[in-house]
């Protein structure tokens, strides 16, 4: 399309979410691209054409299964964010550290060991050069209408092209997924959507709203100063149904509601009534995006000027009325529930309740880390396991060992997270050699050998648990 944005496919995706449909992942097949059913009957017949490709296909699908999402749509993104940090096959080679995957794609890093495996027994790269020809018609087919959509979205806001320097946005096209629902990742200054077709079209404005964070997003990381001014906002929105980043991150509350406000302006096109963009404008209010009426007000005499918004952004922000806003709040009666952000399972759109409580552990505060565990465990979206390890954590570094204790053995009750079941026996190996119990401490530390966790820092520990007794530092007696 442009250097700036590209339409393209990938055998890695089409590979994870070749798996992932072989074994049960039919989400919205009826309303896919025909393409989809197609290959679905290849992979199905090849999947049973030799004793290799069955047995690797019924351990792939065995994983699929116990790692199976009851929301179809959070199913397929765990997947897609994976398949996004993949090298491609026949190795899929991991392109970063353990700790560094976003978390969802983490809670199924143990398909990896699997996917080589069902890849070669299936032959599936001769299903993917079958089907090359299929794949290119769609990226032609859908060439232009894509670039009409950006580039009236580029002259709209009148962004200069040295803006978009050093970055790129990237849509990759696959048929395999659900054609109603778009997944959008931004890792760093890279962003990516992931699109079916529906019918003869694609979801337009979805891949428009996740051009415009790609725009936006850094406008917003470079102004810490103004952000940090408006803030205050952040007390007005606590009760609005929209997802708990955006009210505890002012700079997604910002940019969230510009976004709102330049689709209301372009909503319907230069024809459609006032009353409809209104419409759209009263609607992202009452989720919580409680500056789109601003923004939507001063986007009215920026279209009527010769500046960009690269310049224009910094006023908006500077001429926002904390009094004016809060008094604005007032008069809104927040809706039940909110429309789900394109962008939300993007490490930075998306930042769940555990999410947050990593980041408080990682800081040092116990206190709200333990709390915003708790809270995950009221909420059947977040992962039980995960917030039983991070509370046995809190309580490690408080030197609370029962608690510990008592946690990271509900951590292995509930998960199935191979990272999450090593650790959770290291850590209660070296529980039970502080007690000086050493059978009990070595056969958690041979648990966490056949745990399944791929790196090496979790078998090197264990491993060193099985040597001899764990002796924690003096600075640090737990």
């Amino acid at each position: 399309m442009t250097s700036k944005a590209t339409v393209d496919t990938s055998e890695t995706l089409f590979t994870v979410l070749s798996a992932a449909n072989a074994c049960g992942y039919d989400q919205e097949l009826s309303a896919s691209n025909p393409l989809r059913s197609k290959i679905r009957q290849e992979v199905a017949a090849a999947s049973q054409s030799s004793d290799d490709a069955i047995n690797a296909t019924s351990a792939l699908c065995h994983f699929y299964r116990d790692h199976q999402q009851q929301d179809p749509a959070r199913d397929l993104a765990q997947y897609v964010s994976l398949a996004l940090n993949l090298g491609p096959p026949p190795t899929f080679t991991p392109s970063l550290k353990e700790a560094d995957f976003p978390p969802d794609a983490t809670y199924v890093l143990g398909i990896l060991p699997l996917l080589p495996a069902f890849y070669k027994s299936t032959r599936l790269h001769d299903v993917w050069e079958r089907h090359n020809a299929d794949y290119e018609a769609l990226i032609e087919r859908y060439h232009q209408p894509l670039s009409k959509t950006l580039l009236d979205t580029d002259l709209y806001l009148r962004m200069p092209f040295s803006g978009y320097m050093g970055r790129k946005f990237s849509i990759l096209l696959e048929p395999l997924a659900a054609p109603g629902q778009a997944n959008a990742r931004n890792y760093a200054v890279d962003y990516y959507i992931v699109v079916s077709p529906a019918g003869d079209s694609l979801k337009l404005d979805q891949i428009r709203h996740t051009y415009l964070h790609y725009v936006l997003d850094p406008l917003a990381m470079n102004r810490a100063t103004s952000m940090k001014r408006l803030a205050p906002l952040l007390a007005e929105v606590r009760l609005a149904p929209m997802d708990d980043s955006f009210k505890s991150d002012i700079s997604l509350l910002v940019t969230e509601s510009l976004i709102q406000a330049i689709e209301a302006r372009l909503r319907g096109g230069p024809q459609a009534p006032d009353s409809v963009r209104i419409e759209a404008v009263d609607s992202a209010m009452q989720q919580g995006f409680i500056l789109t009426r601003y923004f939507y007000d001063a986007l009215l005499k920026f279209e009527k000027g010769p500046t960009g918004l690269k310049d224009a952004y910094p006023d908006w922000l500077y001429y926002i009325n904390l009094g004016q806003e809060k008094k604005r709040v007032q008069n809104i009666e927040f809706a039940t529930r909110a429309a789900p952000d394109v962008v939300q399972a993007s490490n930075s759109h998306a930042e769940q309740i555990l999410d947050r409580a990593e980041k408080q552990l990682n800081a040092g505060d116990l206190a709200s880390a333990q709390q915003l565990a708790k809270q995950a465990l009221n909420d059947p979206r977040e992962d039980s396991g995960r917030a039983f390890f991070i509370l046995a954590k809190t309580a490690s570094l408080s030197k609370d060992m029962a608690g510990a204790r008592n946690y990271f053995e509900r951590t292995l009750e509930v998960s199935h997270e191979p990272r999450l079941l090593a650790w959770s026996h290291i850590y209660l190996g070296r529980i039970f050699d502080l007690q000086a119990n050493r059978e009990a401490a070595v056969q958690h530390y041979r648990a966490a050998l056949q745990a399944g966790d791929p790196a090496p820092e979790a078998k090197a520990a264990a491993q060193r648990g099985m040597e001899r007794p764990y002796a924690p530092p003096e600075s640090h007696p737990q």
